[in-house]
């Protein structure tokens, strides 16, 4: 529960930020996903956001390594906020036209958000993009 909670909180931050292009989370308004995620997911849909940072995978590099809280890490459903991006981490290998078919982009940032309170990853993300 405190994982869903967090994660729409983190959500909607995220996506009213104008260094952010794109947020991922099924149940943010406009996600094509969000009548289906409310009828079969009522308590929530997981701790897992995907975002893509404005100024591509140098923005998003920068912004991880400036996080204090959060963990960059390949792991996620931990219950410690963690951080990932995927293009130079789990799909390394791909290449970049094969990135961009798989959904992927050069500053997509996948965040598996914990269980501390969450004035304190809000904090922890409105630092890391004050420093982007």
């Amino acid at each position: 529960e405190r994982h869903c909670q967090n994660a729409e909180k983190v959500a909607a931050f995220l996506n009213s930020s104008k260094k952010i292009e794109l947020v991922n989370y099924p149940t943010l308004e406009g996600n094509p996903y969000r009548i289906l995620a409310q009828k079969y997911l009522p308590r929530g849909c997981s701790g897992v956001i995907s975002f893509s940072m404005k100024g591509g995978r140098e923005a998003a590099i920068k912004f991880m390594d400036s996080l204090e809280l959060a963990s960059n890490v390949v792991h996620v459903a931990d219950i410690r906020t963690c951080v990932l991006h995927p293009a130079s981490s789990t799909h390394r290998q791909l290449t970049d036209e094969q990135l961009v078919g798989a959904g992927i982009t050069p500053g997509l940032i996948r965040i598996s958000v914990g269980l501390e309170h969450i004035d304190d990853i809000l904090a922890d993300l409105e630092q890391g993009l004050a420093k982007i």
